[in-house]
């Protein structure tokens, strides 16, 4: 018995333009959605959105996710950092290509992943840190600053999680 899926067996080719240009949106809506940040608010300025909530604040994050490494100073840390992401976007890339097309939610997964990936890339080769201004908080709480981006990637997490706990995956029925 074949751990392989029916579908797989019938010889589906993956499509990847959809993927690519799911990808590239993420890319374009990031890096817009920063010029945006950029251009109307200044370092450490917010503009509360729902009172109590939620702000859009600027922040550099000169470390890598939820700011690890970002108070650390460490010599050519940009360079290291932007190395490392660049080596995990063609890792991540190139495994989404292996896919085979009934694993849709992997894939799409994999396409945010990408897509938010390269956006923070961008930030970090040019500017030297990723600008993040989405700024959630509950009383004296607040959850690390976030763009959009960082919420591409985990949403496609979320759907990767998804996909190994078997959401999408037809079930064939064998009789005998």
């Amino acid at each position: 018995m074949s751990a392989e899926h029916p579908a797989a067996a019938a010889g589906e080719v993956p499509k990847l333009g959809p993927l690519v240009w799911l990808a590239g949106g993420i890319v374009a809506a990031d890096q817009v959605a920063k010029a945006l940040v950029r251009s109307t608010l200044a370092l450490g300025e917010g503009i509360e959105v729902i009172p109590g909530f939620f702000s859009l604040t600027r922040v550099h994050n000169y470390g890598a996710a939820f700011g690890v490494l970002n108070a650390v100073a460490l010599p050519y840390k940009s360079v290291m950092l932007s190395l490392v992401s660049c080596a995990a976007l063609v890792g991540v890339a190139w495994y989404a290509t292996t896919l085979p097309a009934w694993q849709w939610l992997a894939r799409l997964g994999l396409a945010c992943i990408v897509g938010g990936a390269a956006g923070n890339l961008i930030d970090r080769v040019t500017a030297g840190y990723v600008v993040d201004f989405v700024d959630v908080y509950w009383r004296g709480w607040h959850f690390w600053a976030f763009n959009v981006a960082d919420a591409a990637i985990t949403i496609g997490v979320a759907l990767m999680l998804l996909d190994m706990m078997g959401v999408g995956h037809r079930r064939v029925s064998r009789t005998l």
